[in-house]
């Protein structure tokens, strides 16, 4: 008998457009779906973006999201645009009854998001925010690990997202640098992300002290969003333009109704820190300690072992015992960062019919986006801030 389908559009046809396409394409091949998804309709900014539909498996494309969003045949409308595009696109998308998966954050704003998860309420549809880590078989176990007290009492959660791709002077200009379309930089970017990490494993956080820093205050402007032109560098005259958002931001928290002491630092000027989202993870009965720059494995540390083989083992988190690793390879075959796009689908997909989301949702991304606004406050008023 023939699955129920689903068909998707998906808005925005870049990096994350590409991520989400394998996802798509993938899920139902290696997961048992109560539905498949049919890739319906690529949307993107400009026709070249679109010369790769076909080749990552869309049926059609399209340069007008607010037509594709209109059509009666779309079920589920995937946001993988700039960040300030969101809500506007997100809360069509609600009203026009489509179940809505956005990527993160959620929005630029703390009031933005709100009108998106009041948006997705009234009208009674699916929604997710796409913060990925949360999906990795080893983030998985730890949550487990957690749930079932077999770290005890956390008393610390240390998380640091390191990246370097814009440590150069030189590198030009792009949306990312720009508050207008961003929100925020590396605290809004890859702050969100182990924000995300610490309120799904620990709790929520109730306060924050921080200190935000921008180490380059303009950047060249070039007709690339990709990188510095070899024309460009050639110039003698080159137009310059602000960067009105933080390079790197560094904060402490303090998580709801427990002692645990939280610390967090995301940067973008770590050299030689290509994607380093690392989280520590301290309890009264041992420790974690989780890198998704080696996201097969994390290390773990039992106050419960005897004297004499104490110290902190590696887990290879790829065998059947972890969440998911079964619907891919045998034991020891690793697998990557595009998987874990894979699984939030598979998520999304199995709750489609259900009251409880097993996955992210816009609730869950307002809680992370309060965070992040409270780090701003504290930056500027240099105090502690109730989130």
């Amino acid at each position: 008998m023939a699955k129920k389908t689903v068909n998707v559009a998906m808005i925005g046809a870049q990096f994350m457009g590409k991520t989400h396409s394998n996802a798509w394409r993938k899920v139902g091949m290696f997961f048992d779906l109560p539905v498949q998804p049919v890739m319906k309709v690529m949307c993107g900014k400009f026709p070249e973006e679109l010369a790769t539909a076909e080749k990552w498996g869309w049926e059609e494309t399209s340069l007008d999201w607010e037509k594709v969003i209109a059509r009666p045949d779309i079920d589920i409308v995937d946001v993988c645009t700039p960040n300030f595009l969101h809500p506007i696109i997100s809360i069509a998308a609600a009203k026009a009854g489509k179940h809505v998966i956005c990527e993160k954050p959620l929005a630029n704003t703390l009031k933005e998001a709100n009108a998106m998860l009041g948006a997705v309420n009234k009208a009674g549809i699916k929604h997710m925010c796409g913060f990925s880590y949360r999906f990795a078989p080893a983030v998985q176990t730890i949550k487990r690990m957690i749930a079932k007290g077999e770290l005890g009492r956390i008393y610390h959660f240390r998380a640091a997202y390191q990246q370097d791709w814009i440590v150069d002077p030189d590198f030009p200009m792009v949306w990312r640098l720009k508050k207008k379309h961003t929100g925020s930089g590396a605290l809004g970017d890859i702050g969100a992300h182990i924000t995300d990490l610490c309120q799904f494993l620990v709790g929520p956080i109730s306060e924050v002290v921080g200190s935000m820093k921008t180490f380059i205050k303009e950047r060249r402007v070039t007709d690339s969003d990709t990188g510095i032109t070899a024309s460009a560098k050639k110039q003698k005259s080159v137009k310059m333009d602000t960067v009105d958002v933080d390079d790197a931001a560094v904060y402490l928290a303090h998580v709801q109704g427990a002692d645990t002491l939280c610390t967090f630092e995301a940067t973008r000027f770590a050299p030689g820190r290509r994607n380093f989202n690392s989280i520590e993870i301290y309890g009264s009965e041992g420790s974690v300690l989780w890198n998704q720059e080696d996201m097969n494995f994390f290390q773990y540390f039992s106050r419960k072992d005897p004297a004499t083989l104490q110290g902190f083992r590696r887990i290879h988190a790829t065998d059947g015992a972890h969440p998911y690793a079964s619907n891919w390879w045998p034991t020891g075959h690793i697998i990557g960062y595009e998987h874990l796009f894979v699984h939030e689908m598979y998520e999304f997909l199995s709750c489609l019919d259900k009251k409880t989301a097993s996955y992210s949702t816009f609730a869950d991304a307002v809680a992370c986006q309060r965070v992040l606004e409270a780090v701003e406050k504290s930056t500027t008023s240099r105090k502690w801030t109730k989130v």
